[in-house]
């Protein structure tokens, strides 16, 4: 479940009313939602294959930045190349399909059918950061290019959080070393 704040928060984040929200999935340093977890199919049935959505703009923001550098590439060269890379990239698709599928079960729907895609490219291709960071920061140290990443990101919170919201009481960071307080 997601309460009333968290959801008015990944509305805003999202600028329109989330859909299909089972629950927050992961939080932004900042304490606000920054990955919910969804339903795999609609209120009105229509497939949603997406389970772990990335909300926060900043992060998504920074996401966009990285895969603009090109690393991209350089993980598929790095997937198609390293055997013992490539097998975790596969358990980080079948931990997801296996999630998703379990969270049809508990909505009482039908589970996607099968063959039908993961998230940012798995298994075989790296297609999208920002699914494969969600999928990291809902479920850590799965998915190892969401890990990467994540890991690669500036400090997107410390500006304060993307979108104010009364349920949440700023986080105040730790201050750089060399920062004054």
């Amino acid at each position: 479940m997601i309460d009333a704040g968290d959801t008015a928060a990944v509305a805003a984040q999202l600028g329109r009313e989330p859909r299909g929200v089972r629950r927050v999935a992961g939080r932004c340093p900042c304490g606000l939602p920054a990955v919910i977890e969804t339903a795999p199919r609609l209120p009105d049935g229509t497939p949603f294959p997406t389970l772990f959505y990335l909300t926060c703009p900043k992060a998504a923001s920074a996401i966009g930045t990285l895969e603009g550098s090109g690393v991209m590439r350089d993980m598929q060269a790095r997937l198609a190349d390293d055997p013992s890379l490539a097998a975790k990239y596969a358990a980080a698709h079948d931990d997801y399909l296996r999630r998703r599928d379990e969270a049809a079960r508990e909505d009482g729907v039908e589970p996607l059918p099968e063959g039908m895609q993961s998230a940012g490219g798995m298994p075989e291709r790296v297609k999208c950061l920002h699914a494969l960071v969600a999928h990291e920061m809902a479920v850590p140290g799965v998915n190892p290019f969401g890990r990467e990443a994540l890991d690669a990101l500036p400090d997107w919170w410390r500006s304060g959080p993307c979108v104010q919201s009364e349920s949440v009481e700023p986080v105040e960071s730790e201050p750089e070393p060399g920062e004054a307080r």
